[in-house]
């Protein structure tokens, strides 16, 4: 039962961690204590998107009329979208299986605790406890969706995104605490289904981490989709007492009491700190995470964490890069410390939501003089053609140099765009660079170049 890795958690964190140290050449396990692939593959990333593809085959078959082709008696089938979701899921789960037993690493399925002296205390389902030994022990254990003191979660008519993918039946009306990713997902899904939404933001802007322009555009196109949007609002409290919720919220022109089925709170994700050995080891937390170096070591020798519960962006493509970047410092390799201000953020609403680096607004807070250049797919011919109009692609580039400090896009199939940029970042590609490479015609890519082309004053389809 010794190991020179264990993983706890196997998130994209930690399968991918696992995996990494078993290509080196250690000997590796990972705990979990519910499924494979955590709440990504099972409760997040994928059976989320699995939803929002049935909506929006819903739209296109109701909106059909728009590209020359009728279709009669089309309904929603709540229960069986739910399924495809958690058929989508399980096929993922099992895909992680495969990997496990490929890479020759041991699954332990039970509930993980650190001790001291690099051992681990694993509780199974029967409450039968078995003692391992690793060299080096990552914790990869995740989130959870966060409860505010007002929004007390009950799993029925209060939800958290769990309960939300899996509903028995679909609420004629919804309010969703929170636009940031999570809400805006779950609330274009409702609606484009059927489902009365509200969405309620405490900030002024919906979607508050992106640039304000994309915050406005997004406005527009929810609102233009029959969702109800309050900024600037908060949520005083929540009567579940009756068939449905009263849910009283606080905005600047007094108090106003909203209805629903159900109320789901996605505001935001809490990290699963807790009982998982930190106190007793002596590991040292900030602020409900744990605190790392560059290559994720804590002040425990051979203790490590990832993911969620340190420091940075709750994405999982973030969890598998630190997770990566920790095993191969771990096997004595030489990786380069994560840039965090190169990591792409995705939203899958519709439009979608793609941006990575400087917002307009944070790069003038830098210091930096910029040029900012921008083109509407209203522009597109692709976009045209598809009938996916509504959006745009922003740049922002450093005036000196040409450093490509940014970029925000709003519209369909953009969040498959923003590697280009992603990549031109860390190549050190320049604003002139982008405007000068050629991009192929007609795509929704070549919005990109365009858009360079307009901060430098050379757009042509403008």
């Amino acid at each position: 039962m010794n190991y020179d890795i264990i993983v706890i958690g196997s998130g994209p964190g930690g399968y991918v961690a696992a995996i990494r140290a078993s290509q080196l050449g250690l000997k590796t396990a990972i705990v979990e204590r519910e499924s494979l692939g955590g709440i990504c593959l099972n409760w997040g990333c994928i059976p989320t998107k699995a939803l929002i593809k049935s909506a929006n085959v819903f739209e296109y078959i109701t909106h059909s009329a728009d590209y020359g082709i009728k279709v009669q008696g089309s309904e929603v089938d709540f229960n069986g979208v739910i399924k495809r979701s958690r058929d989508v899921a399980d096929g993922m789960s099992k895909g992680i299986q495969f990997l496990m037993k490929k890479n020759k690493i041991d699954v332990i399925m039970g509930t993980a605790k650190i001790k001291k002296g690099g051992k681990i205390e694993v509780k199974a389902a029967d409450g039968s406890i078995k003692e391992y030994t690793a060299k080096s022990t990552v914790l990869a254990t995740g989130g959870r969706s966060r409860e505010l003191p007002n929004l007390k979660q009950d799993g029925k008519k209060v939800i958290g995104y769990r309960q939300a993918m899996s509903l028995p039946q679909q609420p004629k009306s919804l309010v969703v605490v929170g636009s940031g990713a999570i809400g805006v997902e779950f609330a274009y899904f409702y609606n484009a289904i059927g489902t009365k939404v509200t969405i309620v933001e405490y900030l002024e802007n919906i979607v508050p981490v992106e640039d304000e322009d994309i915050s406005k555009q997004l406005l527009r196109s929810l609102k233009k989709q029959g969702i109800t949007i309050l900024t600037g609002a908060n949520v005083e409290s929540v009567d579940t007492s009756g068939n449905g919720c009263k849910i009283k919220v606080k905005t600047a022109t007094g108090i106003e009491t909203l209805e629903a089925d159900i109320v789901l709170s996605a505001v935001g994700v809490s990290a699963n700190i807790e009982n998982i050995g930190l106190e007793e080891v002596g590991v040292k937390t900030d602020k409900g995470r744990v605190l790392v170096d560059d290559f994720y070591k804590t002040n425990i020798e051979g203790v490590y964490a990832i993911g969620d519960i340190v420091k940075g962006q709750a994405l999982a493509h973030v969890a598998s890069a630190e997770g990566i970047i920790c095993v191969e410092k771990i096997a004595g390799h030489h990786p380069e410390p994560l840039n965090y201000n190169n990591i792409p953020g995705c939203t899958y609403c519709s439009p979608e939501i793609a941006s990575v680096g400087y917002t307009e607004k944070a790069a003038k807070e830098a210091g930096y003089e910029i040029k900012v250049g921008k083109f509407p797919f209203s522009a597109s011919g692709k976009a045209s053609a598809a009938g996916t109009k509504d959006g745009f692609v922003k740049v922002i580039f450093d005036a000196k140099y040409g450093e490509f400090l940014g970029a925000h896009m709003i519209g369909a199939n953009v969040t498959e765009m923003i590697a280009e940029v992603v990549v031109a970042r860390k190549l050190e590609t320049t604003g002139l660079d982008i405007v000068k490479t050629v991009h192929p015609h007609p795509t929704m890519s070549e919005a990109i170049m365009e858009a360079a082309a307009d901060a430098y004053g050379e757009v042509i389809h403008l």
